[in-house]
Protein backbone atom coordinates (compact mmCIF):
# COMPACT_ATOMS: atom_id res chain seq x y z
CA UNK A 1 0.00 0.00 0.00
CA UNK A 2 1.08 3.70 -0.87
CA UNK A 3 0.59 6.55 0.97
CA UNK A 4 -2.22 8.12 -1.38
CA UNK A 5 -4.64 7.04 0.53
CA UNK A 6 -7.53 9.75 1.10
CA UNK A 7 -10.33 10.34 3.28
CA UNK A 8 -13.20 9.51 1.52
CA UNK A 9 -16.71 10.67 2.33
CA UNK A 10 -18.69 9.21 5.43
CA UNK A 11 -22.62 7.77 5.75
CA UNK A 12 -24.23 5.76 8.83
CA UNK A 13 -26.00 2.62 8.45
CA UNK A 14 -28.41 1.63 11.45
CA UNK A 15 -30.13 -2.02 11.08
CA UNK A 16 -33.39 -2.33 12.31
CA UNK A 17 -33.62 -6.59 12.70
CA UNK A 18 -37.49 -7.17 12.91
CA UNK A 19 -40.12 -8.11 10.49
CA UNK A 20 -43.52 -8.88 11.08
CA UNK A 21 -42.51 -11.96 9.27
CA UNK A 22 -39.93 -13.19 7.28
CA UNK A 23 -40.44 -13.62 3.65
CA UNK A 24 -39.01 -16.70 2.05
CA UNK A 25 -36.37 -15.61 -0.20
CA UNK A 26 -35.50 -13.09 1.92
CA UNK A 27 -31.74 -14.01 3.53
CA UNK A 28 -31.15 -10.72 5.16
CA UNK A 29 -30.10 -10.36 8.69
CA UNK A 30 -34.01 -10.41 9.85
CA UNK A 31 -36.20 -11.81 12.32
CA UNK A 32 -40.30 -12.59 12.68
CA UNK A 33 -41.44 -10.16 15.98
CA UNK A 34 -42.70 -12.32 18.78
CA UNK A 35 -44.26 -10.37 21.59
CA UNK A 36 -43.57 -6.69 21.70
CA UNK A 37 -41.13 -4.51 20.63
CA UNK A 38 -37.94 -3.82 22.67
CA UNK A 39 -37.82 -0.52 21.24
CA UNK A 40 -36.55 1.90 23.72
CA UNK A 41 -33.85 -0.72 24.98
CA UNK A 42 -33.12 -1.26 20.96
CA UNK A 43 -32.66 2.56 20.54
CA UNK A 44 -30.53 3.13 23.66
CA UNK A 45 -28.30 0.57 22.81
CA UNK A 46 -27.86 1.83 19.18
CA UNK A 47 -27.06 5.11 21.04
CA UNK A 48 -24.57 3.43 22.86
CA UNK A 49 -23.35 1.42 19.71
CA UNK A 50 -22.79 5.00 17.95
CA UNK A 51 -21.01 6.66 21.12
CA UNK A 52 -18.43 3.95 20.64
CA UNK A 53 -18.06 4.13 16.53
CA UNK A 54 -18.10 8.06 16.44
CA UNK A 55 -14.73 8.54 18.59
CA UNK A 56 -13.23 7.02 14.84
CA UNK A 57 -14.72 9.43 12.80
CA UNK A 58 -14.12 12.55 15.11
CA UNK A 59 -13.51 15.61 12.91
CA UNK A 60 -15.48 14.24 10.30
CA UNK A 61 -19.23 15.06 8.23
CA UNK A 62 -22.35 12.22 7.63
CA UNK A 63 -23.26 12.69 4.53
CA UNK A 64 -26.35 10.52 4.44
CA UNK A 65 -28.10 7.71 7.02
CA UNK A 66 -29.51 4.75 6.02
CA UNK A 67 -32.05 3.47 8.44
CA UNK A 68 -32.54 -0.46 6.88
CA UNK A 69 -33.59 -3.81 7.91
CA UNK A 70 -35.75 -5.60 9.05
CA UNK A 71 -38.60 -3.49 8.76
CA UNK A 72 -37.47 -0.09 10.55
CA UNK A 73 -40.86 0.96 10.47
CA UNK A 74 -41.83 -1.10 12.81
CA UNK A 75 -40.31 1.62 15.06
CA UNK A 76 -42.25 4.99 16.05
CA UNK A 77 -41.37 8.38 14.53
CA UNK A 78 -40.53 9.26 18.38
CA UNK A 79 -37.80 6.48 18.22
CA UNK A 80 -36.32 7.69 14.99
CA UNK A 81 -36.26 10.99 16.37
CA UNK A 82 -34.57 10.47 19.36
CA UNK A 83 -32.38 7.98 17.54
CA UNK A 84 -30.70 10.80 14.62
CA UNK A 85 -30.45 13.01 17.70
CA UNK A 86 -28.12 11.35 18.82
CA UNK A 87 -26.26 11.20 15.79
CA UNK A 88 -26.81 15.01 15.40
CA UNK A 89 -25.33 15.38 19.05
CA UNK A 90 -22.21 12.60 18.58
CA UNK A 91 -21.45 12.70 15.01
CA UNK A 92 -20.73 15.89 12.56
CA UNK A 93 -23.94 15.80 10.12
CA UNK A 94 -24.14 17.40 7.19
CA UNK A 95 -26.75 20.26 6.46
CA UNK A 96 -28.26 18.73 3.47
CA UNK A 97 -28.13 15.23 5.14
CA UNK A 98 -30.09 12.29 3.19
CA UNK A 99 -31.89 10.23 6.07
CA UNK A 100 -33.92 7.32 4.16
CA UNK A 101 -36.05 4.70 5.63
CA UNK A 102 -36.81 1.57 4.40
CA UNK A 103 -40.41 0.46 4.76
CA UNK A 104 -42.97 -2.31 3.83
CA UNK A 105 -46.50 -1.10 2.71
CA UNK A 106 -48.38 -3.36 5.57
CA UNK A 107 -46.08 -2.11 8.41
CA UNK A 108 -46.54 1.27 8.48
CA UNK A 109 -48.69 1.36 11.41
CA UNK A 110 -46.30 2.85 13.97
CA UNK A 111 -47.06 6.43 12.40
CA UNK A 112 -47.74 8.29 9.44
CA UNK A 113 -44.85 9.14 7.01
CA UNK A 114 -45.61 13.02 7.95
CA UNK A 115 -44.32 12.16 11.24
CA UNK A 116 -41.23 10.13 10.48
CA UNK A 117 -40.41 13.16 8.23
CA UNK A 118 -40.88 15.18 11.11
CA UNK A 119 -38.71 12.97 12.66
CA UNK A 120 -36.01 14.01 9.99
CA UNK A 121 -36.36 11.26 7.07
CA UNK A 122 -36.18 12.87 3.90
CA UNK A 123 -36.31 9.93 1.37
CA UNK A 124 -38.36 6.51 1.74
CA UNK A 125 -37.81 3.44 0.34
CA UNK A 126 -41.01 1.56 0.07
CA UNK A 127 -40.95 -2.42 -0.84
CA UNK A 128 -43.55 -2.66 -3.34
CA UNK A 129 -41.90 -5.80 -4.98
CA UNK A 130 -45.24 -6.51 -7.70
CA UNK A 131 -48.00 -5.02 -7.93
CA UNK A 132 -49.91 -8.12 -9.01
CA UNK A 133 -51.89 -9.69 -5.82
CA UNK A 134 -50.68 -13.72 -6.94
CA UNK A 135 -47.11 -12.73 -7.40
CA UNK A 136 -46.91 -10.99 -3.97
CA UNK A 137 -48.35 -13.81 -2.36
CA UNK A 138 -46.41 -16.37 -3.60
CA UNK A 139 -43.31 -14.13 -2.45
CA UNK A 140 -44.95 -14.12 0.83
CA UNK A 141 -45.18 -10.30 1.07
CA UNK A 142 -48.29 -9.27 4.10
CA UNK A 143 -49.16 -6.02 1.88
CA UNK A 144 -51.40 -5.71 -1.49
CA UNK A 145 -51.15 -3.53 -4.36
CA UNK A 146 -53.74 -1.18 -2.81
CA UNK A 147 -51.43 -0.87 0.67
CA UNK A 148 -49.04 -0.09 -1.79
CA UNK A 149 -50.80 2.47 -3.52
CA UNK A 150 -51.59 4.03 -0.39
CA UNK A 151 -48.65 4.01 0.85
CA UNK A 152 -47.63 6.30 -1.95
CA UNK A 153 -50.19 8.69 -1.59
CA UNK A 154 -49.09 9.22 1.70
CA UNK A 155 -45.93 9.96 0.55
CA UNK A 156 -46.36 12.49 -1.73
CA UNK A 157 -48.83 14.49 0.86
CA UNK A 158 -46.49 14.14 3.51
CA UNK A 159 -43.92 15.80 1.24
CA UNK A 160 -41.65 12.72 0.51
CA UNK A 161 -41.86 12.57 -2.91
CA UNK A 162 -38.37 11.85 -3.09
CA UNK A 163 -38.98 7.74 -2.50
CA UNK A 164 -37.97 4.64 -3.90
CA UNK A 165 -40.12 1.49 -4.80
CA UNK A 166 -38.58 -1.47 -4.47
CA UNK A 167 -39.71 -4.20 -7.15
CA UNK A 168 -38.67 -7.88 -8.17
CA UNK A 169 -38.81 -9.76 -11.55
CA UNK A 170 -38.32 -13.12 -12.30
CA UNK A 171 -40.91 -14.12 -10.02
CA UNK A 172 -42.53 -17.52 -9.83
CA UNK A 173 -45.21 -17.42 -12.76
CA UNK A 174 -45.09 -14.01 -13.73
CA UNK A 175 -43.71 -13.67 -18.09
CA UNK A 176 -42.17 -10.40 -19.66
CA UNK A 177 -45.66 -8.85 -19.87
CA UNK A 178 -46.50 -8.79 -16.58
CA UNK A 179 -42.89 -8.11 -15.45
CA UNK A 180 -43.66 -4.78 -17.31
CA UNK A 181 -46.70 -4.08 -16.19
CA UNK A 182 -45.48 -3.80 -12.64
CA UNK A 183 -42.87 -1.28 -13.87
CA UNK A 184 -45.54 0.65 -15.23
CA UNK A 185 -47.87 0.11 -12.19
CA UNK A 186 -44.79 1.45 -10.17
CA UNK A 187 -44.18 5.06 -12.67
CA UNK A 188 -47.92 5.63 -12.51
CA UNK A 189 -46.90 6.45 -8.25
CA UNK A 190 -44.37 8.89 -9.12
CA UNK A 191 -41.39 7.50 -7.66
CA UNK A 192 -38.32 9.59 -7.66
CA UNK A 193 -36.14 6.17 -7.87
CA UNK A 194 -36.70 2.64 -8.62
CA UNK A 195 -34.76 -0.22 -7.80
CA UNK A 196 -35.59 -3.33 -9.75
CA UNK A 197 -34.13 -6.83 -8.95
CA UNK A 198 -34.01 -10.58 -10.07
CA UNK A 199 -35.08 -12.74 -7.84
CA UNK A 200 -32.65 -15.25 -6.86
CA UNK A 201 -33.17 -18.57 -4.64
CA UNK A 202 -30.07 -17.58 -1.97
CA UNK A 203 -29.06 -20.18 0.69
CA UNK A 204 -30.42 -20.78 3.96
CA UNK A 205 -33.98 -19.35 2.71
CA UNK A 206 -37.48 -21.36 2.56
CA UNK A 207 -37.01 -20.95 -1.23
CA UNK A 208 -33.62 -22.74 -0.61
CA UNK A 209 -35.59 -25.57 1.21
CA UNK A 210 -38.53 -25.69 -1.20
CA UNK A 211 -37.68 -24.02 -4.17
CA UNK A 212 -40.39 -22.53 -6.58
CA UNK A 213 -40.23 -22.37 -10.43
CA UNK A 214 -38.95 -19.30 -11.60
CA UNK A 215 -38.60 -18.36 -15.37
CA UNK A 216 -35.58 -19.26 -17.31
CA UNK A 217 -32.46 -17.06 -17.95
CA UNK A 218 -33.49 -15.71 -21.50
CA UNK A 219 -37.25 -15.38 -20.35
CA UNK A 220 -35.55 -13.29 -17.27
CA UNK A 221 -33.28 -11.45 -19.76
CA UNK A 222 -36.51 -10.35 -21.96
CA UNK A 223 -37.97 -9.23 -19.21
CA UNK A 224 -35.26 -6.78 -17.48
CA UNK A 225 -34.55 -5.52 -20.87
CA UNK A 226 -38.16 -4.40 -21.47
CA UNK A 227 -38.70 -3.04 -18.11
CA UNK A 228 -35.19 -1.06 -18.86
CA UNK A 229 -37.38 0.54 -22.02
CA UNK A 230 -40.11 1.51 -20.41
CA UNK A 231 -37.79 3.26 -17.51
CA UNK A 232 -35.75 5.15 -20.15
CA UNK A 233 -38.97 6.03 -22.42
CA UNK A 234 -39.96 8.03 -18.76
CA UNK A 235 -36.98 9.53 -18.08
CA UNK A 236 -35.55 7.28 -15.56
CA UNK A 237 -31.39 6.89 -15.75
CA UNK A 238 -30.08 3.40 -14.89
CA UNK A 239 -26.98 4.74 -12.99
CA UNK A 240 -26.31 1.62 -11.19
CA UNK A 241 -26.53 -2.11 -12.21
CA UNK A 242 -30.07 -2.36 -10.11
CA UNK A 243 -30.99 1.33 -9.91
CA UNK A 244 -32.86 3.63 -12.14
CA UNK A 245 -33.63 7.10 -10.72
CA UNK A 246 -35.00 10.57 -12.48
CA UNK A 247 -32.38 13.38 -12.74
CA UNK A 248 -30.91 14.75 -9.22
CA UNK A 249 -32.47 11.53 -7.39
CA UNK A 250 -30.06 9.05 -7.24
CA UNK A 251 -29.13 7.80 -3.76
CA UNK A 252 -26.92 9.32 -2.31
CA UNK A 253 -25.91 7.07 0.53
CA UNK A 254 -25.46 4.25 -2.23
CA UNK A 255 -23.15 6.22 -4.60
CA UNK A 256 -21.38 6.32 -1.12
CA UNK A 257 -21.09 2.56 -1.17
CA UNK A 258 -19.92 2.03 -5.05
CA UNK A 259 -17.44 4.69 -4.84
CA UNK A 260 -16.03 2.95 -2.27
CA UNK A 261 -16.31 5.74 0.61
CA UNK A 262 -16.70 4.77 4.57
CA UNK A 263 -19.94 4.42 6.26
CA UNK A 264 -20.20 3.48 10.39
CA UNK A 265 -22.42 0.46 10.65
CA UNK A 266 -24.33 0.12 14.28
CA UNK A 267 -26.90 -2.23 15.00
CA UNK A 268 -27.35 -6.07 15.38
CA UNK A 269 -25.29 -7.87 12.06
CA UNK A 270 -24.60 -4.14 10.71
CA UNK A 271 -20.78 -4.18 8.87
CA UNK A 272 -19.35 -1.12 8.39
CA UNK A 273 -16.15 0.46 6.78
CA UNK A 274 -13.45 3.32 8.06
CA UNK A 275 -10.79 4.55 6.49
CA UNK A 276 -7.42 5.59 8.27
CA UNK A 277 -4.71 7.71 5.92
CA UNK A 278 -2.41 8.28 8.97
CA UNK A 279 -1.96 4.40 9.49
CA UNK A 280 -2.42 3.45 5.90
CA UNK A 281 -5.52 1.20 6.97
CA UNK A 282 -8.69 0.27 5.98
CA UNK A 283 -10.86 -1.56 8.24
CA UNK A 284 -13.54 -3.31 8.42
CA UNK A 285 -16.19 -3.69 11.20
CA UNK A 286 -18.92 -6.10 12.01
CA UNK A 287 -21.78 -6.42 15.07
CA UNK A 288 -22.69 -9.56 16.83
CA UNK A 289 -25.71 -10.79 14.34
CA UNK A 290 -28.00 -12.14 16.54
CA UNK A 291 -30.09 -9.06 17.90
CA UNK A 292 -29.93 -10.90 21.93
CA UNK A 293 -26.15 -11.11 21.70
CA UNK A 294 -26.31 -7.33 20.52
CA UNK A 295 -28.45 -6.33 22.99
CA UNK A 296 -26.26 -7.78 25.69
CA UNK A 297 -23.02 -7.01 24.45
CA UNK A 298 -20.95 -4.57 25.50
CA UNK A 299 -18.79 -2.10 23.22
CA UNK A 300 -15.84 -4.65 22.81
CA UNK A 301 -18.82 -6.89 20.69
CA UNK A 302 -17.49 -5.03 17.93
CA UNK A 303 -15.16 -7.14 15.55
CA UNK A 304 -12.54 -5.26 13.45
CA UNK A 305 -10.72 -6.66 10.73
CA UNK A 306 -8.11 -4.98 8.57
CA UNK A 307 -8.07 -5.38 4.94
CA UNK A 308 -5.37 -6.66 3.05
CA UNK A 309 -3.68 -4.90 0.25
CA UNK A 310 -4.21 -7.80 -1.77
CA UNK A 311 -7.96 -7.70 -0.88
CA UNK A 312 -8.59 -4.02 -2.28
CA UNK A 313 -8.66 -3.87 -5.90
CA UNK A 314 -11.45 -6.34 -5.68
CA UNK A 315 -13.49 -5.08 -3.42
CA UNK A 316 -12.87 -1.66 -4.83
CA UNK A 317 -13.76 -3.38 -8.52
CA UNK A 318 -16.56 -5.13 -6.53
CA UNK A 319 -18.79 -1.83 -5.62
CA UNK A 320 -17.17 0.82 -8.48
CA UNK A 321 -18.29 -1.17 -11.56
CA UNK A 322 -21.93 -1.60 -10.08
CA UNK A 323 -22.36 1.70 -11.46
CA UNK A 324 -22.87 2.58 -15.32
CA UNK A 325 -20.53 5.26 -15.54
CA UNK A 326 -17.83 3.28 -13.79
CA UNK A 327 -14.60 4.98 -12.16
CA UNK A 328 -12.46 7.74 -12.18
CA UNK A 329 -8.92 6.13 -12.48
CA UNK A 330 -7.48 8.47 -10.31
CA UNK A 331 -10.32 7.38 -7.00
CA UNK A 332 -8.60 4.17 -7.34
CA UNK A 333 -4.83 4.95 -5.25
CA UNK A 334 -7.22 7.41 -3.24
CA UNK A 335 -9.71 5.28 -1.72
CA UNK A 336 -7.16 1.91 -2.09
CA UNK A 337 -4.13 3.51 -1.63
CA UNK A 338 -2.55 1.52 -4.12
CA UNK A 339 -1.25 2.83 -7.66
CA UNK A 340 -3.79 2.03 -10.52
CA UNK A 341 -0.30 1.08 -12.74
CA UNK A 342 -0.36 -2.28 -10.41
CA UNK A 343 -3.91 -3.20 -11.80
CA UNK A 344 -3.98 -1.77 -15.12
CA UNK A 345 -2.90 -5.01 -17.23
CA UNK A 346 -6.38 -6.67 -15.73
CA UNK A 347 -7.86 -3.40 -16.79
CA UNK A 348 -6.33 -3.96 -20.01
CA UNK A 349 -7.37 -7.78 -20.59
CA UNK A 350 -11.28 -6.76 -19.40
CA UNK A 351 -11.48 -4.24 -22.14
CA UNK A 352 -9.88 -6.15 -24.69
CA UNK A 353 -12.43 -9.08 -23.71
CA UNK A 354 -14.93 -5.89 -23.97
CA UNK A 355 -16.40 -6.10 -20.84
CA UNK A 356 -14.74 -2.74 -20.00
CA UNK A 357 -14.62 0.91 -22.04
CA UNK A 358 -11.99 3.21 -21.28
CA UNK A 359 -13.38 6.62 -20.81
CA UNK A 360 -11.63 10.11 -20.76
CA UNK A 361 -11.21 10.08 -17.23
CA UNK A 362 -10.87 6.17 -16.04
CA UNK A 363 -13.20 2.90 -16.96
CA UNK A 364 -16.67 1.94 -17.13
CA UNK A 365 -18.47 -1.46 -17.97
CA UNK A 366 -19.71 -2.19 -21.16
CA UNK A 367 -23.79 -3.22 -21.89
CA UNK A 368 -21.68 -6.98 -22.02
CA UNK A 369 -19.71 -6.44 -18.97
CA UNK A 370 -23.17 -5.40 -16.69
CA UNK A 371 -24.24 -8.36 -17.87
CA UNK A 372 -21.11 -10.61 -17.01
CA UNK A 373 -20.43 -8.74 -14.53
CA UNK A 374 -18.64 -11.90 -12.89
CA UNK A 375 -16.78 -11.98 -15.63
CA UNK A 376 -14.78 -8.60 -14.80
CA UNK A 377 -14.73 -8.84 -10.94
CA UNK A 378 -12.91 -12.45 -12.10
CA UNK A 379 -9.65 -10.43 -12.92
CA UNK A 380 -9.32 -8.47 -9.81
CA UNK A 381 -9.67 -11.62 -7.52
CA UNK A 382 -6.99 -12.38 -5.41
CA UNK A 383 -5.32 -15.67 -5.95
CA UNK A 384 -6.05 -17.06 -1.93
CA UNK A 385 -8.79 -18.90 -1.42
CA UNK A 386 -9.22 -17.81 2.00
CA UNK A 387 -8.93 -13.96 1.39
CA UNK A 388 -11.30 -14.49 -1.51
CA UNK A 389 -13.80 -15.71 1.42
CA UNK A 390 -13.16 -13.25 3.97
CA UNK A 391 -13.28 -10.59 1.23
CA UNK A 392 -16.58 -12.09 0.41
CA UNK A 393 -18.28 -11.65 3.79
CA UNK A 394 -16.96 -8.29 4.97
CA UNK A 395 -18.82 -7.27 1.70
CA UNK A 396 -22.20 -7.92 3.53
CA UNK A 397 -22.98 -4.45 4.99
CA UNK A 398 -26.32 -2.85 5.03
CA UNK A 399 -28.63 -2.81 3.06
CA UNK A 400 -26.44 -1.82 0.45
CA UNK A 401 -24.33 -4.90 -0.10
CA UNK A 402 -26.91 -7.13 -1.69
CA UNK A 403 -26.36 -9.24 -4.86
CA UNK A 404 -26.99 -7.58 -7.87
CA UNK A 405 -29.57 -9.56 -9.14
CA UNK A 406 -29.25 -9.93 -12.80
CA UNK A 407 -28.96 -13.25 -15.14
CA UNK A 408 -25.53 -14.63 -14.85
CA UNK A 409 -24.37 -12.04 -13.02
CA UNK A 410 -23.90 -13.43 -9.07
CA UNK A 411 -20.97 -11.18 -7.53
CA UNK A 412 -21.40 -10.03 -4.05
CA UNK A 413 -22.53 -6.61 -4.20
CA UNK A 414 -24.98 -4.59 -3.17
CA UNK A 415 -27.94 -1.91 -3.69
CA UNK A 416 -30.79 0.29 -2.36
CA UNK A 417 -31.21 -1.63 0.48
CA UNK A 418 -34.13 -1.42 -1.07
Amino acid sequence: MHNTLITPPLALYVHFPWCVRKCPYCDFNSYTLHGALAEGQYIARLTRDLGAQARAVEGRTVGSVFLGGGTPSLFSPAAIAELLGAARRLLGLAHDLEVTLEANPGAIERGAFAEYRAAGVTRVSLGAQSFDEARLQALGRIHSPADTRRAAAELHAAGLGNFNLDLMYGLPGQDAAGAVRDVRAALELSPAHLSHYQLTIEAGTVFAAHPPELPGEDEAWAMLEGCTGVLAERGFAHYEVSAYARPGAECRHNLNYWSFGDYLGIGAGAHGKVTFPALGQIVRTVQPREPRRYLAADDSALTRRIVASLELPFEFMLNALRLTGGFDAGAFPERTGIDIKEIEPRLARAVHRGLLVRTPRGYRPSALGLRFLNEVLLEFVPESPEIVASSALSMGTPAAHRLPRRPLCTAPGGADGE
